[in-house]
């Protein structure tokens, strides 16, 4: 045997087991129902999600703000929810997207980037939903904003239009607001007869993350290009604190700002 036939014995381009760190384990976040009325809770008092272990776009937590838009559908699942068409954006557990499910909707489209581990995770979540009835309605779809919604539409139904679009926590990615404001203009239900306020909304719940002033003038500016670049009609729901900010060890002295929790809706005018 020759020296070379010594060397590239076996493969030379297969990895050895401890190359690469393992990925972190998936784990678990419970959200309990304190809003849902009782024909809504089927048996369902709260919610077990599990979470990817690690994500570079964030889907491995469960924000204040997500929790917020979760009560929040509860709440308004009668005026919202109830026999509509919902998508939601960046869905990562899909906390909302069950909720909306549970309350009565009549069709869900949970989105996130197409990335396998999260779309992964969210089928999950929804296959262990103790409501067979409800896990019919949501479809989980691959989603890049910006680009084509022809999928989503379909999976919509109807004339492919929302009653209700959820957007919980992504304002902070300044760089993606107006592709994200191009696919809430193209599947947000117009008005009705063209009065004021009778179209779909789009639900967006956010909280300050990065406390340098550009970066909250740059949250802030998702509003702004709404209104002025794509002709939504801005509501500002309110702002309320939350009781602990997502990263308690973070500078005390931003600690308000993070702890804060903003509601709007967006309107159509057209």
């Amino acid at each position: 045997m020759s020296d070379s036939e010594i060397l590239l014995e076996g493969d030379i381009f297969e990895e050895p087991e401890d190359f690469r760190p393992p990925k972190p384990d998936s784990h678990f976040a419970k959200y309990e129902r304190k809003y849902c009325i009782p024909e809504a809770e089927k048996g369902i008092k709260e919610i077990n999600l599990r979470l990817v272990g690690k994500s570079p776009l964030w889907g491995h937590l469960l924000w204040n703000a997500g929790v917020y838009t979760a009560d929040y559908v509860e709440k308004h699942a009668a005026e919202f929810i109830k026999g509509k068409r919902i998508v939601e954006f960046g869905a990562a557990s899909a906390l909302p997207s069950l909720l909306c499910s549970l309350n009565g909707a009549e069709k869900v489209v949970c989105t996130d980037y197409p990335d396998p581990d999260l779309l992964e995770n969210i089928r999950y979540n929804v296959d262990h939903l103790a409501s067979p009835e409800a896990q019919k309605l949501i479809d989980v779809e691959g989603f890049i904003w910006g680009n084509d919604t022809s999928e989503i539409s379909a999976k919509i139904g109807g004339t492919g239009k929302a009653d209700f679009l959820i957007l919980s926590d992504l304002v902070f990615n300044h760089s993606e607001h107006h592709k994200l404001l191009k696919s809430c203009k193209k599947l947000i239900k117009p008005l009705d007869g063209g009065k004021a306020r009778t179209g779909g909304k789009c639900l967006v719940v956010w909280s300050p993350h990065r406390t340098k002033p550009k970066m909250i003038e740059n949250d802030f500016k998702f509003f702004t290009d709404a209104k002025e670049v794509f002709d939504f009609d801005v509501e500002m729901v309110e702002m309320v604190h939350w009781d602990h900010p997502m990263f308690p060890e973070e500078a005390q002295e931003t600690e308000e700002i993070r702890k804060r929790v903003y509601c709007y809706l967006l309107h159509p005018t057209w």
